[in-house]
């Protein structure tokens, strides 16, 4: 493993790890969740990567400014995972990667992200998320994903006054308001606003997950059918949020079978 900046601040950075061989190695970009907070970083996804990495990939686990930095949320959280992301054309000059074959897999915010990217080239010029010929995504994963923001945000909203509590909502947090508040912001940042973007990807979530509902998988998964959108979900009924990145788990394993499915069909 080696860390590597792919920008001036101290958290634009990412890790790659080589798989054995000469390659050229397919690349798996590598999110870690967390609700976009400042307090989780990258090594929620160490073992995950390195299982990856075993598997044949050429793996980057990357790094980006986060919820409650100073210049964290937006723009800054989604540009810098735009920028990892590109800079895997850079890792290409030193290392033998097969870029053609850059897939993304993310979990919980993570998720979010590795879709978001996928239909990154959807963003109008006018938005700050915007950029000219981003690197293309082959194919994505999302691991419990928060692909619908502004669903995610109206659960939130719902339990913060269902039980009388102050609001505190991770997705308001990373767009500096509420979706119908910031309405640009969330069709840029947004993965279902994205769709189609006709980048075959693959969502998994576990039925008894009590962090990122379910029912945000199935209903993304609904919509992007009926856009004739290449999308696959795959419910694991007894696996919880984090069992989705347990490398020990059952519900792992089921994880990279669709990792090895998702390579053979770019």
């Amino acid at each position: 493993m080696k860390k590597i900046f792919y920008g001036d601040k101290k958290d634009q950075f990412g890790e790659i790890r080589l798989p054995e061989g000469e390659g050229p190695h397919p690349v798996a970009v590598v999110i870690h969740g967390g609700f976009w907070k400042e307090q989780f970083q990258l090594d929620l996804m160490h073992d995950v990567a390195e299982d990856l990495t075993a598997q044949g990939f050429a793996t980057w686990n990357i790094e980006y400014r986060r919820v409650g930095q100073d210049d964290g949320a937006w723009p800054n959280t989604l540009l810098d995972v735009g920028a990892a992301f590109d800079y895997v054309l850079e890792l290409s000059k030193e290392y033998n990667l097969d870029t053609t074959k850059t897939i993304t897999i993310g979990h919980s915010a993570g998720g979010h992200l590795a879709i978001w990217l996928a239909g990154r080239h959807k963003i109008q010029a006018t938005s700050d998320l915007y950029v000219e010929h981003p690197h293309s995504v082959a194919g994505a994963m999302s691991l419990a994903g928060v692909v619908d923001l502004e669903t995610m945000h109206d659960v939130h909203h719902f339990r913060d006054t269902s039980i009388g509590a102050e609001p505190n909502n991770p997705v308001a947090d990373l767009l500096k308001g509420s979706p119908q508040d910031v309405a640009e912001r969330l069709k840029a940042a947004s993965p279902l606003e994205l769709l189609p973007f006709n980048v075959p990807h693959v969502l998994i979530h576990g039925a008894l997950d009590i962090h990122v509902p379910i029912g945000i998988s199935s209903r993304y998964q609904r919509i992007a059918e009926e856009l004739a959108e290449f999308v696959k979900f795959v419910e694991l009924t007894e696996a919880e949020h984090f069992m989705l990145i347990d490398t020990k788990t059952e519900a792992w394993a089921a994880v990279r079978e669709e990792v090895d499915l998702l390579l053979k069909s770019i």
